[in-house]
């Protein structure tokens, strides 16, 4: 199962109330004001100054929530590094592991008949075990240490907007791990769905100007729709 991203629910009209927040902090306006129509008509030059100046913290008023279905708990392990962020994942001590062919497989791997095989053979092993450790009744939360890395999970993750563009600019880079990448990459799409403005900027520096990398990929995004509509496992 390939992993699938759903939007769960974010903050009202996101775009809105970031360029709100930036009014009040940068001109004399009342709490009723904010919102008005005339402001509103303010709100894309604004967020887009705010961007270029790095003033974020207004970012951080707005939230959005996740579903996330057959990531891996390797890629899991990368994401929960993120620390401005609120997580809750499937437990393996109260949810039983079914199904010998719930690893998520590496595309690399799936790509060479003899090592798909090889792997699905060592999955499906794995998962006998573990259900044979349940049957001489090791506890659940135990016998799962014999599950690999790769086997499914489901989690629901909430991030503000601040936080989702340092998500982006690190997870989009082609040099970052493809299946954090792919996930990054459906996260995006929704964002922009939900805020097309406080997320038009979002994304790795080769979208937006030089490359920030240390060692470059060599095979910079050509543009956001190469990165919104491009393979990210390679």
């Amino acid at each position: 199962m390939a992993c699938t991203v759903t939007l769960l629910a974010h903050t009202p009209e996101p775009d809105a109330i970031v360029a709100a927040a930036a009014r009040l902090c940068y001109r004399d306006v009342t709490a009723s004001e904010l919102l008005s129509g005339e402001e509103e008509k303010l709100s894309e030059g604004l967020i887009g100054h705010l961007w270029k100046s790095g003033h974020l913290s207004t970012f951080e008023h707005a939230s959005f929530t996740f579903a996330v279905d057959g990531l891996s708990r390797v890629a899991s392990h990368q994401l929960v590094r993120h620390r401005m962020a609120s997580f809750s994942q499937q437990s393996q001590r109260y949810v039983k592991m079914d199904g010998g062919e719930s690893a998520v497989v590496p595309p690399t791997v799936g790509a060479v008949p003899e090592a798909a095989a090889l792997f699905r053979q060592q999955a499906r092993s794995a998962h006998e075990a573990y259900g044979k450790l349940l049957e001489l009744g090791i506890p659940a939360e135990d016998a799962r240490f014999i599950l690999p890395h790769g086997w499914e999970t489901r989690l629901v993750l909430t991030m503000n907007a601040r936080e989702l563009h340092h998500f982006f600019h690190l997870r989009l880079c082609r040099r970052a791990q493809w299946e954090i990448r792919e996930l990054a990459r459906q996260m995006l799409a929704e964002c922009r769905r939900a805020a097309p403005v406080l997320f038009r900027k979002a994304g790795p520096s080769c979208i937006f100007g030089p490359c920030g990398e240390a060692k470059p990929c060599g095979k910079p995004y050509k543009d956001m729709t190469d990165l919104l509509d491009g393979e990210t496992a390679e």
